[in-house]
């Protein structure tokens, strides 16, 4: 492991003098509590300029990112972020525009924002989108704000809970509580789908809605959606979509022609931008005609040659975010979605979902696969035989992965399937890739079979060793501290 750092300090290694001030320098001790003033002088490392600059290097190459390598992280889209994206959001006349300047300076961004607007709609078959919300979870606050707000206009007041799957993503339930309602789990049946007869009992005139993934967690597609729909539709409540798995259906199946009446677009995953640490990230919320008069204001209009904003929206939600979300985001998915077209748009789910069946298949004879039928974008494997044979788990598996120099899938989820592992390996990966890949799973499956040790001590060659994680979840120890 190389030095840190603070490890590297050698006492006046970076010696230089600063150029004499070309002003007074100014007393500060009046200004500022004596309390907030430093008494002694900072504990910084000193190096030459050149260890410097090799310390920021060594740690960016730690982070692992798409532009790394193979990066399988199911129900999360970890796409190729194409690099015409990045240069289009940096272009001055888009960068530097000021959220307070007259519409008729920025005519160029609002056609972008309203022809985006319209693209989402047809993509996704909604009658109308606001590109307000900031992220996914936030673009399902705004969904579920808009559900709510419609029950109540209706003076439908009863309606005080939300239907969520037990395979949903774990912000379902957390929006719902978050806006107000109680949660309802709705259970999956031996397919890994909506049980209908649990749906049909438990929906009733105080649901407001059920919040569904299609295709779901599991990278099943609901076969029954229409039926679903008409559940939710009969009883009085709204069908809310979950766009996080929209790559396995987008440009061969709307979710607003199965029936759904609200969605959320991730545009950070779907659309080619970046995705991961923190952000940034946009999620539209788009909505069927019945609920147009409850989205975020303001939504972008086009006035014969012009375009502008429109805030005549007395039954709206309200403003979600400040001034018209993350425009830079919204820019490279735009980009991406004119890139591709139409026809390449269905291309790309096409090549995922093949993508997902091909290393599927290449994996069953390894690992367990609870649901071995054809999936969308994403599917499920786990390590029953591996435990079972020699106590190696999933979380060991994973560990070992970093080894061979892949970031692991998403672990322990969905719940409902025990020791999961989800792998969804998107569109953007070649079939050597894949092959590498696969090649490195059953490695580790022979591993397991033969030298189990060697997995269950993994990882051998990262900066960090084996940890405890529940101890680095709740006291994360993030910076370097003297010994």
């Amino acid at each position: 492991m190389s030095k840190l750092i603070f490890e590297r300090h050698i006492k006046d290694s970076n010696s230089f003098t600063l150029p004499p001030l070309a002003v007074p320098a100014a007393d500060i001790s009046d200004s500022i509590p004596r309390q907030f003033l430093r008494n002694q002088h900072i504990a910084l490392p000193e190096v030459s300029e050149v260890e410097a600059v090799r310390h920021f290097t060594e740690l960016s190459t730690r982070a692992y990112g798409v532009d790394s390598g193979f990066y399988p992280l199911g129900s999360c889209t970890m796409k190729y972020n194409p690099k015409i994206n990045e240069w289009a959001s940096r272009l001055p006349g888009l960068a530097g525009l000021h959220p307070y300047q007259p519409e008729e300076t920025i005519q160029g961004a609002l056609q972008i924002y309203y022809e985006m607007q319209e693209m989402l709609s047809e993509i996704t078959g909604m009658d109308g989108f606001s590109l307000q919300p900031a992220a996914g979870a936030h673009g399902e606050m705004a969904g579920v704000m808009t559900i709510k707000a419609y029950h109540q206009n209706r003076q439908d007041h009863q309606r005080t809970k939300m239907m969520v799957p037990d395979s949903a993503h774990g912000t379902n339930p957390a929006t719902a509580n978050m806006v107000g309602f109680e949660v309802i789990e709705v259970e999956s049946n031996n397919r890994g789908l909506v049980d209908l007869d649990d749906l049909r009992g438990k929906m009733n005139e105080q649901v407001a809605g059920l919040m569904l993934t299609n295709p779901n967690t599991l990278g099943l597609f609901e076969e029954e959606i229409h039926e679903i729909a008409a559940i939710v539709h009969e009883g009085g409540g709204l069908l809310y979509y979950d766009g996080a798995n929209l790559n396995g259906v987008m440009g061969i199946a709307r979710p607003g022609d199965m029936g759904f009446d609200v969605i959320h677009v991730n545009l950070h995953k779907t659309f080619g931008t970046p995705h991961g640490a923190g952000g940034p990230g946009s999620g539209p919320v788009g909505v069927k005609s019945i609920l147009l008069d409850f989205l975020p204001r303001p939504v972008a209009v086009k006035k014969g040659d012009t375009y502008a904003f429109d805030y005549d929206m007395p039954l709206s939600i309200g403003k979600v975010k400040n001034f018209y979300g993350n425009f830079g985001v919204i820019v490279k998915a735009y980009v991406y979605i004119k890139a591709l077209g139409a026809e390449g748009i269905k291309q790309a789910c096409q090549h995922a979902v093949l993508n997902a069946n091909y290393l599927r298949h290449q994996l069953r004879d390894n690992y367990n696969i609870p649901l071995d039928r054809l999936c969308k974008h994403e599917f499920i494997a786990n390590s029953k035989r591996q435990a079972n044979q020699n106590h190696v788990s999933t979380m060991d598996i994973a560990k070992r992965l970093i080894d061979y120099g892949y970031h692991p899938p998403t672990i322990y989820f969905p719940l409902i399937v025990s020791e999961a592992m989800m792998f969804e390996p998107t569109e953007t990966e070649s079939k050597e890739r894949l092959d590498e890949f696969i090649e490195a799973m059953r490695a580790i499956a022979r591993e397991a079979e033969e030298e189990p040790e060697l997995v269950t001590n993994a990882p051998h060659n990262a900066v960090i060793r084996r940890v405890d994680e529940v101890t680095a979840a709740r006291k994360p120890v993030v910076k370097w501290e003297a010994p």
